[in-house]
């Protein structure tokens, strides 16, 4: 066993391995009694400290805490449930705050099929969420209508309501929801991940454009969409 000095070990140098923390205990140390020089005390903040602007944090703290309601519609709630429990733990993520009222919470998961007579209750209860205010579909019947393909199930949610991101599955696995759950917090602080459309420039497949194609000759506001989203592939590339 050799023993040399703690200050014999460059204390102002980044520590290689965990087991150099009293190295970084005397660096602070010596921040606390001002005995690091200029070109020392630059070098210290320039790797402790970290800069950002307002709305960047503003946008963090949002994708990290946000306030689920406690809205379930059909079996895809069993799956949603799990995700509050010892196993899952979306607390990891800052949502563990369920709220029972749409007053209080800003983050609403469709877990379900929604059928006709409830969907006017469902955009109720989205118009009376706080702002700003996000959604998803879980499930291939909130996102499509799945297998209910009939007149008493809304064949998609966003036939009625804005949906930030569509969960496939039936039902999808806790994980899945988790994974989507992660995508929306991407997408909260400005850093969303590319849609399918984009990554494979499929712009142009969309239901408005081929319900368009079918009629015949586009109309005036289909051709400026389809403008508007070329010109959004075309910036992300």
């Amino acid at each position: 066993m050799r023993r040399e000095k703690l200050r014999g070990l460059a204390p102002l140098a980044e520590p290689g391995s965990p087991e150099h923390l009293r190295v970084r205990q005397l660096r602070a140390r010596d921040l606390l009694r001002g005995d690091l020089g200029d070109e020392e005390l630059d070098e210290h903040v320039s790797q402790s400290v970290l800069t950002t602007s307002l709305d960047k944090l503003l946008r963090w703290g949002a994708s990290n805490s946000m306030f689920p309601m406690t809205f379930g519609l059909a079996c895809c709630a069993i799956e949603m449930i799990a995700m509050v429990g010892a196993r899952y733990d979306i607390a990891r993520f800052g949502a563990e705050a369920l709220r029972a009222s749409p007053r209080q919470a800003d983050f609403i998961i469709l877990s379900g099929r929604v059928s006709i007579k409830m969907a006017p209750v469902v955009r109720r209860l989205y118009d009376q969420m706080l702002e700003p205010r996000w959604a998803i579909s879980m499930g291939a019947c909130s996102s499509s209508g799945g297998m209910f393909a009939n007149y008493a199930v809304v064949q998609g949610a966003d036939k009625f309501m804005p949906i930030d991101i569509h969960i496939p599955g039936c039902p999808p696995r806790p994980e899945a929801l988790f994974y989507g759950f992660n995508k929306l917090q991407r997408a909260i602080m400005d850093n969303p991940d590319q849609g399918w459309r984009q990554r494979y420039n499929a712009v142009g497949t969309e239901e408005w454009a081929q319900d368009e194609s079918i009629a015949g000759q586009p109309s005036d506001a289909a051709e400026q969409a389809y403008a508007r989203a070329r010109e959004s592939v075309s910036g992300d590339a």
